[in-house]
């Protein structure tokens, strides 16, 4: 069965995509133009309390039910339950992976999120202190980042759902102002993920 996915071309959206891809899961998109606030349709709220992309119905649900999910996080970590896939079995192994992945949810994408906000505003008063300001915590991110991954191949140990939350995030890098080359094992990383057929066909995928 199809699973719809509700979302446009952002780096949450991307996330999934990428997920449904690595997870060979068969999935069709149905923009939601939030460029002209068709995040607040009813249709939409009634999957999307929070109107925001992305969501997804699963026909296929548990018991053979259909279910909608919405948040990010939340769907990531549906899907990982579903299919048995990019999440370890034991809960120490889920640590991490719970770690990262929140990681991402509270910071590696909040902040960034302000950079894209404040970099497109045309006062420049108002630019230069939000870009200072969120900027600063942007880099620091990666840095974080690249401190773990330099003693560590993905995130949480084995290639995870963690990972296609933060590289939907690190794919705005150019919009971040962010050369990954002051990165190495961002970069290391990020290479490696991209040259995957399904990541690139997750990246690839039409979502607006």
């Amino acid at each position: 069965m199809t699973i719809e996915l509700h979302t446009w071309n952002t780096p949450n959206g991307r996330k999934i995509s990428v997920a449904l891809e690595e997870m060979g899961l068969a999935y069709r998109v149905i923009p939601v133009d939030i460029t002209k606030g068709a995040q607040m349709a009813p249709a939409f709220l009634a999957i999307s309390p929070n109107n925001k992309i992305p969501a997804i119905v699963d026909p296929d649900g548990p018991d053979g039910h259909p279910v909608s999910v919405f948040e990010s996080g939340a769907i990531l970590l549906y899907l990982a339950e579903k299919t048995g896939q990019f999440l370890p079995k034991s809960l120490a192994g889920r640590i991490p992976v719970y770690e990262w992945l929140m990681w991402q949810m509270g910071g590696f994408g909040p902040m960034p999120g302000q950079v894209h906000h404040f970099i497109a505003l045309e006062n420049e008063q108002d630019r230069a202190y939000g870009l200072k300001r969120y900027m600063a915590e942007t880099v620091r991110l990666y840095g974080v980042l690249d401190r773990r991954l330099a003693s560590h191949e993905f995130v949480a140990g084995d290639l995870s759902i963690a990972d296609f939350a933060i590289l939907g995030w690190a794919w705005r890098h150019p919009r971040h102002k962010v050369d990954l080359a002051d990165f190495p094992h961002v970069k290391r990383w990020y290479d490696t993920l991209m040259a995957r057929p399904a990541v690139k066909r997750g990246m690839e995928a039409k979502l607006d």
